[in-house]
């Protein structure tokens, strides 16, 4: 990780892993059709509306602060994706997935179906575009995928497989269903292997992260 001089304009872009694996196919799955912008690095604690030189200087810490340089790793960059929400909302969506932590046998299946809450005036809702789910570690499952979108982005990634490495995996659906793997070999001695699956709202811009744990029974 770096910090880039603030004194100019830069535009600072890479490939994250998945853009990389995805280039390397070589087969056109990689095509960038969306992009997001987030706002991780800034601390908006540090405005100040009592500057002592007036209004125009109450952003002044945050415009001085550095800006982190891109990075590839997806799961530690760009948490906090700007969005833009209906006007007069005055509180922030958040996610429930149903589960706090989720917790499998080997072999065992499980669906999740997000709800956003606070979002277009209703307590609780289904987004239309949907949510995008990411396990951090696809090889502790079977499968994983998403059901209930069918555009083009979503078939490609939830048709999209893994060579067996330690790489995260992106779904989009209304609904994510997911395996536990009945691998042995992947726990050693172990009895449990652990990793985290990330959902977002597609629309509201809402995340949560838990944490998932897959127990050996063979």
């Amino acid at each position: 990780m770096g910090y880039l001089d603030n004194a100019i304009v830069t535009v600072d872009a890479i490939l994250t892993k998945k853009g990389r694996e995805l280039l390397a196919r070589g087969d056109g799955s990689f095509k960038i059709s969306q992009f997001a912008l987030a706002d991780d690095e800034i601390d908006y604690t540090l405005y100040n509306p009592q500057h002592p030189s007036g209004s125009v200087y109450y952003g002044e810490a945050i415009e001085n602060m550095p800006l982190l340089e891109a990075f590839p790793d997806e799961n530690q960059i760009m948490k906090y994706k700007l969005t833009t929400l209906p006007r007069g909302t005055s509180k922030l969506p958040v996610l429930d997935l149903g589960f706090s932590s989720i917790r499998l046998k080997q072999g065992a299946s499980l669906a999740i179906t997000p709800q956003t809450l606070n979002y277009l005036g209703a307590t609780t809702t289904y987004e239309a575009g949907g949510y995008t789910a990411t396990i951090a570690d696809v090889r502790v499952l079977n499968s994983f995928s998403g059901v209930g979108i069918n555009s083009e982005e979503a078939v490609k990634l939830n048709s999209s497989t893994t060579i067996g490495t330690n790489v995260s995996k992106t779904v989009i659906g209304t609904s994510i269903n997911i395996t536990a793997t009945t691998v042995n070999t992947l726990f050693g001695s172990r009895t449990t292997l652990q990793t985290t699956v990330t959902v977002i709202g597609r629309d509201s811009g809402a995340r949560l992260t838990i944490p998932v744990t897959i127990t050996k029974t063979n």
